[in-house]
């Protein structure tokens, strides 16, 4: 180790911050050094986001002490943040989509606009660590990894050498991921100091030097990366020892259940976002759908489902007993009332799948109200699947009465899955089921849904892992710009095979 990695950049000591009743961070002690990368890791609610959070000015700590170079300092604002060298890069962007790179760079800044010199800054900073922007690019003519390249250089120019970046990859292809790698390895020779949030440990493993663990707010232990497994992170994250392998079961005898032909969705203002879709998904398979953000996964799954009107196309459901049925046109509404059993995890879990004020019973009991006989409702099976869900996935909650809307992210995505997967459909449907969840919980959902497998059903589930993606699924349908260019078999896909797919740059289309 040189003499720039053993200098400190950050130390926290005790830093403790409670919300209300709740004590997200409990008296944590952390160092981070120049010229290192440090993972960041815990399950949900471990307090990952809200110690960064009290690093970035957007919180402040209640006790504890966070040293900057060497000296107390007190960080009550971004602006603060930046004045101490830290800038955080945050999941969602906030960037201003008519404006060009440039612009958004220097936003709120209290400085002369000089549009010409923040140019030829931006240029400089690029050519620095080989990142390819134009300054006078619109952000909204950008692709994914240019928007999050831009908000790297924002805290860059902005003069911040201490660099926390939260779940930097989720959006990302791998060999986007690759350069975004490469870039950030540069900022550490040139004695930046870098904190990645991830939840996948692949990449924890790839990119950085030491890993941090947090659980249930307290400060676990730090290690080097190169002494440690995924295996043994995992187990200091959750307490106990948990079981990594994905077991991927084949069904004997597979069916057609779904069968969409040159399917094509128009969104308010005619802009194609599926564009003449064709292919199948099977009863007895978990058909993965892989793209970049945006390619038209979130449209495909709510036009099956009657969510998004589809302007032609044919969508052909085959039940287990009975005749096929044309979906495309009907409303879900229309769809329940013509007798087909489909269940759907949406990826807005509280805006589109459960009712945050409602606590587990009242949101299972929306899949049933209407078998009630008039006004009067049976809430006695929506109470005793609530409970069941409750105990066979072990949610974290004080009752069945408890606003999900106050559970944690993991929690409210396991009383989502129970109750869609206790209607038994015959296709389930899944949207970033495990996004931004722990390895445990995620690990019980993959299990869940290979149990739905195994049972018949034809799961149809978009994610953003393309390990897991390879390792769950048995194929992968992969989007690119709503079109489908390409559907392979995960047992002789690579990762970068899909990636070359996912940017429509595969020389080979169709199905393998």
């Amino acid at each position: 180790m040189t003499a720039l990695e053993k200098t400190v950049a950050i130390e926290l000591r005790g830093i403790t911050k409670r919300f209300g009743e709740v004590i997200a961070n409990d008296g944590i002690d952390l160092t981070l050094h120049r010229g290192e990368i440090l993972s960041l890791l815990g399950e949900n609610g471990s307090g990952k986001t809200t110690l960064m959070n009290m690093l970035s000015g957007i919180y402040f700590p209640d006790e504890g002490e966070i040293l900057v170079n060497g000296k107390p300092v007190s960080i009550r604002s971004p602006k603060d943040a930046f004045a101490n060298g830290i800038g955080m890069i945050h999941q969602h962007f906030k960037l201003v989509d008519v404006f060009t790179a440039a612009e958004n760079i220097v936003l709120g800044l209290e400085e002369k606009l000089d549009i010409k010199a923040v140019n030829e800054k931006v240029r400089a900073i690029c050519a620095s660590y080989g990142f390819s922007i134009d300054p006078t690019q619109k952000i909204y003519n950008m692709s994914v990894s240019q928007k999050q390249t831009v908000e790297i250089v924002k805290v860059l120019y902005r003069g911040a050498d201490i660099l926390i970046l939260d779940e930097p990859t989720a959006v990302l292809t791998p060999q986007e991921t690759d350069r975004l790698f490469a870039v950030l390895r540069s900022m550490r020779c040139d004695g930046k100091a870098i904190v990645i949030i991830t939840h996948k440990l692949h990449e924890v493993m790839a990119i950085s030097d030491n890993v941090a663990v947090l659980r249930k707010g307290k400060y676990i232990g730090t290690v080097p990366t190169s002494e440690t497994s995924p295996q043994a992170l995992t187990d200091m994250m959750v307490g106990r020892s948990v079981t990594l392998n994905i077991d991927r079961p084949q069904y004997e005898h597979p069916i057609t259940r779904l069968e969409l032909k040159n399917v094509t969705c128009l969104d308010a203002e005619g802009v194609k976002r599926l564009n003449n879709v064709s292919f199948s998904a099977m009863g007895g398979e978990i058909l993965g759908i892989a793209g970049i953000a945006g390619s038209g996964q979130k449209e495909l799954l709510e036009a099956v489902s009657g969510l998004y009107p589809v302007s032609q196309g044919s969508i052909v459901y085959t039940p287990p007993d009975g005749e096929k049925m044309e979906l495309a046109g009907k409303t879900s509404m229309e769809i329940r009332r013509s007798g087909v059993v489909m269940a759907f995890v949406p990826e807005d879990r509280l805006g589109m799948g459960l009712v945050g004020s409602m606590g587990m019973t009242g949101n299972m009991l929306l899949r049933s109200w209407r078998k009630g006989k008039g006004i009067f409702v049976n809430r006695r099976d929506p109470n005793e699947l609530a409970r069941r869900v409750w105990k066979e996935l072990e949610v974290v909650t004080p009752s069945t009465e408890f606003p999900v809307r106050r559970l944690s992210g993991g929690n409210v995505q396991k009383v989502l899955v129970g109750r869609e997967i206790a209607a038994a459909p015959p296709v389930l449907m899944c949207a970033y089921a495990v996004r931004g969840l722990d390895i445990n919980t995620s690990y019980i959902i993959y299990n869940l849904l290979t149990e739905q497998k195994m049972k018949g059903a034809a799961v149809l589930y978009a994610g953003e892992d393309l390990d897991v993606l390879l390792e769950l699924c048995d194929r992968i349908l992969v989007l690119c710009g709503g079109q489908v260019s390409g559907v392979v078999d995960t047992r002789t896909a690579t990762k970068e095979q899909i990636g070359l797919l996912m940017t429509h740059s595969g020389e080979e289309k169709g199905e393998s």
